[in-house]
């Protein structure tokens, strides 16, 4: 497998994704964010990507497999958001992955990086609140459809997302005690699993750590 050049970010004008973007151009990928709204499109373009607009929720698995035309990679990062719309964790954080996982497929697009959260596949107390528990098993089934595709997988499960600067250390494995991690560094964990193909069909949960993200990464793939 070589390293993505073109790569499709769905949630591109999302909180981890405008971290990402600047590390793939920096490395000379060809970026495609997606995104629903013409000014957004407009931001995308000014650092050096070639948007595209997408409205996740109304898009279907055609619409979605002709953004990822070309594309080598997607990266799903999108987010229903803090609020508390519990239909919106169905329809963006849940169905927004199911399709790019049928877009992916139907564009012949193999790699496939997943941006989820720790600890969803843990039970959840009967007094959940319910946003919460909507946000939590819609990543969760997410997480399992793509397990279940025939996609060369990576899923990253970050704890508590910060706007910190990034430190470049982190602790990657397939549980990690509950800490907080910077979108900048999650960001910076999405571009070198990209380039490593010993992260395809790994799972991790992400936290701040000790360890510089590219041996985090490799030593993880190693066990």
């Amino acid at each position: 497998m070589t390293t993505p050049q073109r790569i499709a970010i769905v949630g591109g004008h999302g909180k981890v994704a405008q971290q990402l973007i600047p590390i793939l151009v920096g490395r000379d990928r060809t970026v495609v964010p997606l995104a629903r709204r013409e000014e957004q499109l407009i931001e995308l373009a000014a650092k050096g990507t070639a948007p595209v607009r997408l409205d996740i929720e109304n898009a279907s698995e055609d619409d979605f497999a002709q953004a990822f035309a070309d594309c080598d990679a997607v990266v799903f990062a999108a987010g229903g958001g803090p609020d508390g719309n519990i239909e919106r964790k169905r329809t963006v954080d849940l169905e927004g992955s199911l399709k790019s996982i049928a877009g992916a497929k139907k564009a012949g697009v193999k790699r496939f990086v997943q941006v989820s959260a720790i600890g969803v596949d843990d039970p959840l107390p009967d007094d959940t609140e319910p946003v919460w528990k909507a946000y939590v098993e819609a990543k969760r089934d997410a997480d399992a459809a793509l397990r279940d595709s025939d996609l060369d997988w990576t899923i990253i499960r970050p704890g508590g997302l910060t706007d910190d600067a990034p430190t470049g250390l982190v602790q990657v494995a397939p549980e990690v005690e509950r800490s907080t991690v910077s979108r900048a560094d999650v960001a910076h964990v999405v571009a070198d699993c990209l380039d490593q193909d010993a992260t395809i069909g790994k799972q991790w949960e992400l936290i701040e750590g000790s360890t510089v993200v590219l041996r985090a990464i490799q030593a993880a793939a190693e066990n």
